[in-house]
């Protein structure tokens, strides 16, 4: 049997293999009892045909603002109970909300993501839907030792002998930081997991209106305070910022909001689907506009609920009616045609700094309110480039990129390789033989059939919070030229280089997309004990629910949105089941 580093990571991998992958993964950081915590708590809530039985609720209906993620997967438990339900969503021109897969080409072989671009192997209620619309999945390269980091205008290689060789001297660390390698610093950044006993770790991923003590207090501040804690010196956090871009905009968000990622190891293995992560949408999409769908099995049709799609309807108004009990949504279509929908019930789905521009009355609770006023919600830019050859793939095997990241403390921050041409070199490490296999990341090449001749969509900046708003800000002509400029840059390549290689390009920063206003919730010191719980309990005597990442703990992954939206729905199915009028 040979002994690889890690386990293998296949193409399309049953939950069988999933669950193996996070096992080795928690394994190797000494924390295999928080295994079945994890599975548990980030599996798809209980089917709602548990709380009654399909085509029960035929003829109750229901209103869903929203068309991401939250909102389909709400819309696509609660049809299996037969209700009428109505999908207001403000986008005309695509589905899925802050799932963006963008095109450059008609044949959509060429596309980058703007929003979700990879799901962790723990993520259970992603792969569940995965598994139900039977798309298919390959392994996203996280890590390439090939890939560059450009600090302080130093280049070097993704490798630890590297990054301490080179980037440490620009940082005036203490001495036992200069001696520790660049993945064990890294290590720092979980230290307070080890902290907490399992059955208080777990709280990270379950939603309370009280949290143990040691979770209250990390919660209390933000994750810059953390690593300060530890203790790391100044220069070391600052040196993290610049090696670790993504962490560096986190120093001054809650610290559960970073541990409650680094609990689960989402980073260790992660997937892309094939085709773009808005496959995912489309595919709820497919299903439930239509009249014979094959992924409801043990359903009958004539059990399922009717779907109207209401595209390019932005609700602006949330009421309700004191004499039926009825909500009552007020929404516009593009004509600026103003109508009023009367639902029994209502799933608001859309982020709170949408919900924070429609009028409401009554108003809702008072921590609700103000967490609508309140929770963070992060800037985020993402500049894509058409290139007409995959310049980074060139090379021989110790130089060529395939997958993976550069990251640098320039303002674009991280670079994106694609996925699509990457194959895994593992070694035999009792043999020393040379396995050709898929899997996570030791030594990545180009797979057959694949040339750095072919045309590749390039992530070229992908940066959050002040970065994302100054790169965003600037017009469209100066922030191409300045992203190409910074890309030469890191790559060590000359000026004007990629004039000839980029043939297209488009960006989107998050906080100027309307409706959105603002990437994923990403809460400050104290906000999620303060408000994660009163975010999810239903308004308007049981007839108003709410999901969406933000109301779940995991915000900004698919994760957050999908599981949030089966738990609105559930809700809504026990408050109909008790309602007499039924």
């Amino acid at each position: 049997m040979p002994l690889y580093s890690h386990p293998l990571q296949p193409n399309n991998p049953s939950s069988l293999q999933r669950n193996e992958i996070l096992q080795y993964a928690l394994n190797n950081v000494n924390r295999p009892e928080d295994f079945g915590n994890i599975k548990k708590l980030l599996e798809p809530p209980v089917d709602i045909t548990t709380i009654t039985p399909p085509g029960s609720f035929a003829g109750v209906k229901v209103g869903i603002i929203g068309g991401g993620l939250a909102g389909l997967a709400s819309a696509f438990e609660l049809r299996k109970l037969g209700c009428d339900i109505t999908i207001l969503e403000a986008l005309e021109e695509r589905i899925g909300g802050r799932v963006y897969t963008y095109h450059f080409d008609k044949l959509k072989k060429l596309y980058g993501e703007f929003g979700p671009m990879r799901i962790p192997v723990c993520h259970n209620t992603v792969w569940h839907y995965i598994d139900i619309f039977k798309l298919n999945t390959r392994p996203f390269v996280q890590k390439n030792g090939n890939s560059f980091i450009f600090v302080r205008n130093v280049r070097t290689r993704n490798r630890n002998k590297d990054i301490m060789k080179k980037i440490y001297p620009e940082f005036n660390l203490r001495s036992w930081e200069k001696d520790t390698p660049w993945d064990e610093l890294f290590d720092f950044l979980s230290a307070p997991l080890y902290q907490m006993a399992p059955a208080v770790r777990k709280e990270l991923l379950e939603i309370k209106p009280y949290y143990h003590p040691q979770i209250q207090y990390w919660n209390s501040i933000n994750f810059r305070q953390q690593l300060e804690c530890v203790p790391l010196s100044q220069p070391a956090i600052s040196l993290s910022a610049s090696i670790a871009p993504l962490t560096g905009t986190a120093y001054y968000d809650s610290d559960t909001e970073v541990l409650a990622e680094y609990y689960p190891l989402i980073f260790s293995f992660l997937y892309e689907i094939i085709g773009g992560s808005a496959n995912l949408p489309l595919a709820f999409y497919k299903s439930l506009i239509s009249v014979a769908p094959h992924e409801y099995q043990d359903i009958p049709n004539n059990k399922l609920g009717k779907i109207t799609w209401k595209r390019g309807n932005r609700v602006n108004g949330i009421y309700l009616s004191r004499s039926n009990n009825q909500v009552i949504v007020k929404h516009m279509n593009r004509h600026l045609n103003i109508a009023y929908d009367h639902f029994d019930y209502v799933i608001c789905a859309i982020p709170f700094s949408s919900l924070r521009t429609v009028e409401i009355n009554p108003l809702l609770s008072d921590k609700k309110m103000q967490a609508i006023r309140e929770v963070n919600y992060k800037v985020a830019q993402k500049t894509l480039f058409l290139c007409n050859r995959r310049f980074w793939e060139t090379g021989g095997p110790n130089t060529q990129i395939v997958g993976g990241g550069s990251y640098t403390d320039l303002p674009i921050s991280m670079i994106w390789y694609p996925s699509d041409h990457a194959e895994c070199i593992l070694k035999d490490y009792r043999k020393d033989r040379v396995y050709q296999q898929e899997s996570p990341f030791d030594t990545w090449t180009i797979k057959p059939m694949c040339s750095p001749e072919d045309p590749g969509v390039l992530l070229a900046s992908y940066n959050l919070s002040l970065d994302a708003v100054r790169l965003g800000n600037l017009s469209d002509t100066l922030r191409f030229a300045e992203i190409k400029r910074q890309v030469e840059a890191v790559h060590g390549l000359t000026e004007g280089y990629l004039d000839s290689v980029v043939e297209d390009f488009k960006t989107v920063q998050w906080n100027r997309e309307e409706p959105f206003y603002g990437a994923f919730a990403a809460m400050q010191p104290q906000q999620k004990s303060l408000f994660l719980y009163a975010m999810a309990q239903p308004e308007y005597n049981n007839r108003l629910f709410f999901a969406g990442e933000h109301i779940s703990t995991q915000p900004h992954w698919m994760q957050g949105a999908l599981s949030s939206g089966i738990k609105a729905a559930n809700a809504l199915a026990y408050s109909c089941r008790g309602n007499t009028i039924f």
